[in-house]
């Protein structure tokens, strides 16, 4: 039992980040029907910009004799969400411009393959910039809290499982919000039904596009901080896997669906963590994408995706 609750606590923090990823898919992928392949590589930007602006704030309080206690960590933390966030947010409305924009009335494969040699250049940057090694931090929130007295070990949650699960639960709220009861949700779903009568009726459906990669951008930063929180290691290659990951969560949730985005992801999480659990870690991605294969058989459209209309 004490094995169980453990890993569900753990699925779901993993299952979070998934989710705030794949938000940021879904939603691209929603208005202009594009998978943005370089999202994953977006998310290990905005881990990055975390990390060094997490050094120079802590090199700053160091300099000035100020140590760093839990409120310092709190305010560090949350600089560092700020500066990803503002950072990837303005990278990803360039890349909005650059590389998608001009490629949106050609043909289906030209904005694919541009988001795979966006993902490639951002990874070979990052390489380049920072290094191929792992960048450690030090840790970070490290207090835990009891749940359960167990016979062979407890079951304990930590300080930074529960930020991650309530900054994911406020996001989400936050996010459909935005999309259900906000002129720039109105255009965007405007968008999604139609860009070209979206743009007959008024709205101006470039910035409406734009305003969603910053969006997504802004997101993915939030879960690249949350990741850097959660595992104090980031890498220039760790935006690979859990961007398919998160893509999959997408997928499974139902691409197009704010919280089947979230659904998706805890399920993904949850998967691997058990699997990892009760039997080998070597296969817990077979079991996650098997899972994928097996409800997608039975409802292509996802867990709360809807059956797409054709127009005519």
């Amino acid at each position: 039992m004490e094995v169980f609750v453990q890993q569900l606590i753990n699925g779901i923090t993993l299952g979070s980040i998934y989710g705030l990823i794949a938000i940021g898919y879904t939603m691209v992928f929603g208005i202009i029907g594009m998978v943005n392949f370089a999202h994953g590589d977006v998310f290990m930007l905005s881990a990055f910009v975390a990390l060094i602006t997490f050094l120079l704030v802590t090199t700053f309080l160091a300099a000035i004799g100020i140590i760093a206690g839990s409120v310092w960590i709190v305010v560090t933390l949350l600089i560092c969400l700020v500066a990803a966030m503002i950072v990837t947010s303005l990278w990803n409305w360039a890349i909005e411009r650059i590389a998608y924009r001009p490629l949106r009335g050609s043909f289906r494969l030209a904005p694919l393959i541009s988001a795979i040699g966006m993902s490639i250049f951002l990874s070979n940057f990052v390489q380049v910039a920072q290094g191929p090694r792992n960048k450690p931090t030090p840790p970070m929130l490290t207090d835990v809290f009891t749940v359960m007295k167990g016979a062979n070990y407890d079951v304990n949650i930590s300080f930074k499982q529960i930020a991650i699960w309530l900054v994911t639960a406020v996001l989400l709220a936050c996010f459909w919000y935005v999309v259900q009861r906000t002129p720039l949700g109105r255009a965007q779903r405007a968008c999604e039904q139609d860009r070209k009568m979206a743009a007959l009726l008024g709205v101006d459906v470039d910035k409406t596009i734009s305003l969603t990669f910053v969006m997504g951008a802004a997101l993915a930063a939030v879960a690249g901080t949350m990741y850097l929180l959660y595992y104090g290691v980031v890498s220039f290659s760790d935006g690979f896997t859990p961007g398919v990951k998160a893509f999959t969560a997408a997928v499974l949730g139902g691409i197009g669906s704010l919280p089947g985005a979230v659904i998706g992801g805890l399920l993904i999480g949850l998967i691997e963590t058990f699997w990892s659990a009760y039997f080998t870690i070597d296969y817990k991605d077979v079991a996650a994408f098997s899972i994928l294969v097996v409800v997608l058989i039975f409802m292509p459209q996802g867990i709360l995706g809807k059956p797409e209309v054709e127009k005519v």
